[in-house]
């Protein structure tokens, strides 16, 4: 699942190919699409929310899509070669005389009304790059479940819009805490942070190629993929285990000298489905 950082720059790619252009070329390869034809109408412009990508063109008309695991929005000049993958993963193809994008694997698309956008977005909790972030609306959204554990209500988009596995995992080891131990358990000051620093950490890293944590020169993160190597700050080998409802388990990586709070263990009896 992308973090939000990386949706925040898949839209600005597709408002810089595309905004105030009118397109000459439309084409949705799914079936409820297939026929839907935009020749001729001026995109508006894109908006990212949480990891949703709004595009928006005149006439009132909006296209909602989203990544998922293995999404793209691809753009290329026009006379460039296309190079996101074989021809029978795209979905959506958008062309103005100067820019093409295309977009492959997306797990997500349908037509809105611009007035409905709600429908699909409304859902989510404050964006963390988005006008409307509100740090306390989201820390009462991830206390409101004190049981949950903090892994799962951080990846919740009901709580707060943007944080995928990545930022879970370096974000929990920020906090000193493993992603297991229940939100109500964590002390009032360090819960108090936790939306200002996930806030801080998308908005250094909206405008980077390369993802980072740290601040260290040469190691970019904290846990996230370096089990079983040593943590950067005690040594003490890093681990890795699944965290998820079942049917979307993820790779959780933390410290377990750095991170107080119980470990992997049985999934308890209730579970809260995590919404994107």
């Amino acid at each position: 699942m992308p973090e939000g950082d990386t949706v925040w720059q898949a839209a600005r790619r597709l408002h810089d190919a595309l905004a105030g252009k009118a397109l000459i070329r439309s084409d949705f390869r799914v079936p409820r699409y297939a026929t839907v034809d935009l020749t001729g109408r001026t995109v508006l412009g894109t908006t990212p929310r949480g990891k949703h990508l709004l595009t928006r063109f005149e006439g009132g008309l909006t296209l909602h899509t989203h990544l998922r695991m293995e999404g793209a929005w691809k753009v290329y000049g026009s006379d460039e070669r296309w190079r996101g993958g074989p021809a029978h993963q795209i979905r959506a193809i958008l062309g103005t005389a100067d820019r093409t994008a295309v977009g492959y694997r997306l797990q997500v698309l349908e037509f809105l009304r611009t007035g409905e956008e709600e429908r699909a977005v409304g859902h989510l909790g404050p964006d963390l790059l988005g006008p409307d972030w509100n740090s306390d609306r989201a820390l009462a959204n991830l206390l409101a479940d004190p049981a949950r554990p903090l892994g799962e209500a951080l990846l919740d988009q009901r709580n707060l819009a943007g944080i995928g596995n990545i930022y879970k995992s370096e974000l929990c080891f920020l906090i000193g805490a493993t992603p297991w131990l229940p939100v109500g358990a964590l002390p009032a000051d360090r819960a108090a942070q936790l939306p200002g620093l996930a806030k801080r950490l998308l908005e250094a890293n909206r405008d980077r190629p390369v993802r980072r944590t740290t601040g260290l020169r040469n190691q970019d993160l904290f846990v996230y993929g370096r089990a079983p190597r040593p943590c950067l700050r005690c040594h003490t080998p890093i681990r890795v285990a699944d965290q998820g409802d079942g049917s979307r388990e993820r790779p959780t990586y933390w410290c377990p000298a750095c991170q107080t709070g119980p470990g992997p263990g049985p999934p308890p009896s209730r579970r809260t489905r995590t919404t994107n």
